[in-house]
């Protein structure tokens, strides 16, 4: 036979049940203002982390776009969508800023004596920068935010998960149409802005700043080049795949329902003018030390 196991007495009414002490290190993380230390860590990761899903989103519609098959009636309605919001607006936006930029560098220009360079001036200022930087606005602010909203409502009424379960990649049926489309946009507003801009420019200082259509004319062709259209177009064609991808990875992440959405759609804008003001920098520094000015 065996002996009976021994059996621990109960401990007497009104003491408390005996705890296991913790070590400093082990309590340490809770008395840290109510946040488990397991989330610090991921907070302060976050932004790498987005910022590493969006680059990891535009490296797979870059790949996804030379696949078959290629969604042709998505790519056309999401095209005619985006010029349809952006047409006129550019067009009316770019008349005011071709003005502003002549108006300023004709007044400069005459204070140094050099109103025969008015026009050269004003031109590539308009066809360097203000072009793409209105198209970039316009594509994130209209086209991007349209993008956005159309996702995350996707998203949150879980659309995309149930292409997923079939075997449709969201990213080959919907993102990449949508990214090719404000590239394609990109480029041809680019094109309108530049002509609308210069024509508004050529308008406000021959008219308003008395100067001469022979001048304005001879110091642009004097100091433009062809180089200086090619970097605005690439600027353009950019700028527009920056705007897409950046209003899908915020579209395709919504969080919160339909506030989050809201708040996504918001977010994807901000992001987007951010970066785009980078990108123009970097490319504008890398364009001046790559080609040389005219006649220099």
């Amino acid at each position: 036979m065996t002996a009976p196991l021994p059996v621990r007495p109960p401990d007497p009414p009104g003491e408390p049940a005996p705890t296991l002490s913790k070590t400093p290190a082990e309590a340490a993380p809770e008395a840290h203002s109510g946040t488990p230390a397991h989330r610090r860590p991921s907070r302060l990761l976050a932004p790498l982390r987005e910022t590493g899903k969006l680059f990891a989103l535009g490296l797979a519609v870059a790949r996804a776009i030379f696949r078959r098959p290629f969604q042709l009636r998505e790519f056309i309605e999401q095209f005619w969508f985006v010029a349809s919001v952006t047409i006129l607006p550019a067009a009316l936006v770019s008349i005011p800023f071709g003005a502003v930029i002549a108006l300023q560098v004709g007044s400069l220009t005459q204070q140094l004596g050099a109103q025969s360079f008015t026009g050269g001036a004003s031109v590539l200022a308009v066809i360097q920068q203000a072009s793409p930087i209105i198209v970039a606005l316009l594509i994130s602010g209209a086209a991007g935010s349209a993008i956005c909203a159309d996702l995350g409502s996707r998203k949150i009424r879980e659309e995309l998960d149930a292409m997923e379960v079939m075997g449709v990649s969201p990213i080959q049926r919907l993102v990449v149409p949508r990214v090719l489309a404000t590239m394609l946009v990109a480029v041809l507003l680019n094109g309108l802005i530049s002509v609308v801009g210069t024509l508004g420019g050529y308008f406000f200082n021959v008219i308003m700043q008395n100067g001469t259509p022979g001048a304005y004319l001879a110091s642009f062709s004097a100091l433009a080049q062809l180089p200086d259209l090619y970097v605005s177009e690439l600027k353009a064609l950019i700028f527009g795949f920056i705007a897409g991808i950046v209003a899908a990875h915020r579209g395709l992440n919504p969080r919160g329902g339909p506030k989050g959405v809201g708040d996504a759609v918001n977010q994807s804008v901000v992001i987007t003018f951010m970066l785009l003001f980078f990108v123009n920098m970097v490319l504008t520094a890398i364009y001046l030390q790559i080609v040389p000015a005219k006649g220099g």
